[in-house]
């Protein structure tokens, strides 16, 4: 393995002036640091990025913190923020935190102890134990007061509730996401309003987790606790999805008897037979505009918005009935 000996060596100057060249500080004569370039090209060196890191007090290191990597809208999100990142020069390190605060305190302290230059967090509250570190909330976000991006949760939750009020509703169950997340409330909340304004008859079902483990028992339990529900305005696509199988499972026709609709636009929505309904949030672009408000704040540049709120859409699908003026 080369070393900066090395490149030191075969340039003709010193390891002082290597050191300069590859961290950019201090004076380097355009000569010496052609000579360098060149070495470090013809040896195929690559600097130990953990040594720089702490020489410089900060690495190309980005961390990421995320609820629940089985659920598919948070690699999506991961995937928006890699591509900023890589085009910025940076590299990213994922924490699962799996909904546990040891965990999410064991991802901080690795974050730390590698330097990392800033620290994008999905987990509601993770920005209390960053004090030190440039961060960004990413949708689940608690307050206006950091530096966040998330989609509009409550019109979400209206547009879900409007679809299903225009499609023979009958008996609605609204899913209630875990109440320790803000955004859960915001999103039935935004349901709520428009099935009554609609006066529309519905019940509300919590769930503990958005965590994909805890969907199928929470489909089970739904449905024998609302045998005759015709609507279902679901948390997120998991446990919509988890709902659609055991009615199915049940004899029940989707949508003629229980018409769903969901919450994310995960991938496997569209697979699904029928396929699902459901309130599509813009994941990609959630982890890309982070990573760049990120990136703003580690290099002191200015930003224009500090909160960055993205619209969602209805993406209408084989889950729903037909609007009542169709039939």
């Amino acid at each position: 393995m080369k070393t900066i000996k090395d490149v030191a060596s075969l340039a003709g100057v010193s390891v002082a002036t290597v050191s300069r060249a590859l961290n950019k500080s201090g004076y380097v004569s355009e000569k010496s640091r052609l000579k360098v370039e060149t070495a470090i090209k013809e040896l195929d060196f690559y600097p130990n990025e953990v040594a720089r890191s702490l020489y410089q007090k900060k690495s190309k290191l980005i961390g990421f913190l995320l609820p629940d990597i089985s659920n598919p809208f948070f690699p999506l999100v991961a995937k928006g923020i890699e591509d900023k990142m890589n085009q910025m020069g940076y590299n990213l390190i994922l924490g699962n935190v799996q909904e546990s605060s040891d965990k999410e305190n064991e991802y901080i302290r690795t974050f730390s102890q590698n330097n990392v230059a800033g620290v994008l967090s999905a987990v509601e509250g993770g920005f209390r134990n960053m004090k030190d570190m440039p961060f960004v909330m990413l949708d689940r976000v608690a307050s206006n007061k950091e530096y966040s991006v998330y989609s509009d949760d409550y019109q979400g939750g209206s547009l879900a509730a409007q679809a299903v009020v225009e499609r023979n509703p009958g008996e609605v169950i609204v899913m209630v996401g875990p109440r320790d997340i803000s955004k859960s409330l915001v999103r039935s909340a935004g349901s709520i309003k428009v099935l009554e304004e609609n006066n529309i008859n519905y019940h509300l079902f919590e769930t503990e987790s958005f965590q994909f483990d805890s969907a199928e028992k929470a489909a089970v339990h739904l449905l024998e606790k609302f045998p005759k529900a015709n609507s279902i305005i679901a948390s997120n696509d998991i446990h919509a999805l988890a709902v659609m199988r055991e009615a199915i499972r049940k004899g029940m026709k989707i949508p003629e008897e229980l018409q769903i609709v969901g919450y994310d636009d995960n991938p496997y929505s569209k697979l699904m037979y029928p396929s699902l309904s459901t309130i599509a949030q813009p994941a990609y672009q959630i982890g890309y505009k982070g990573a760049e408000i990120l990136c703003a704040r580690i290099e002191g540049k200015p930003i224009k918005e500090k909160n960055v709120q993205l619209p969602v859409t209805l993406e209408i699908r084989e889950s729903l009935r037909k609007k009542d003026k169709d039939e």
